[in-house]
């Protein structure tokens, strides 16, 4: 939800206030698929392992438990391979929008001859790129 965001832009007048911009776009929905996608596997495991260590008898005699749970498990996988898809696409959403460059071109008081304006730095995207390859 990077619409809740606000950034100043300096007026670069004399005694004037900086004005507040916010950034562009809503990018929570693949986030939130990915976590809530992570949350039902992780839930579905621990279920599983409980069947598998203390129902071990029934797992192995009912022949339609096994085919069941591979199913599930298929399921699981598929989405958790759209899911991943989304959110790497949500994520490079993220990067073009808070990329410094698009956020100077963004401020009038840049355009204007005579002004030079700089980025600082770039912000660090490593935590949220291994996100991804997990």
């Amino acid at each position: 939800r990077l619409y809740q965001i606000p950034y100043g832009m300096p007026d670069c007048q004399e005694e004037s206030e900086a004005r507040t911009l916010y950034l562009v776009g809503d990018f929570s929905a693949p986030a939130e698929f990915f976590v809530t996608l992570g949350v039902f596997c992780f839930l579905y495991s621990m279920a599983a392992l409980v069947l598998y260590l203390r129902f071990h008898s029934l797992y192995t005699q009912n022949t339609k438990l096994p085919f069941g749970d591979f199913c599930v498990t298929v399921c699981f996988t598929f989405f958790w391979l759209v899911a991943a898809a989304a959110w790497g696409k949500g994520l490079s959403d993220v990067k073009a929008a808070t990329r410094p460059s698009a956020l100077l071109g963004a401020m009038g008081v840049c355009q204007t001859p005579g002004v030079v304006c700089s980025a600082g730095t770039t912000p660090a995207m490593g935590l949220a790129n291994i996100s991804v390859v997990r």
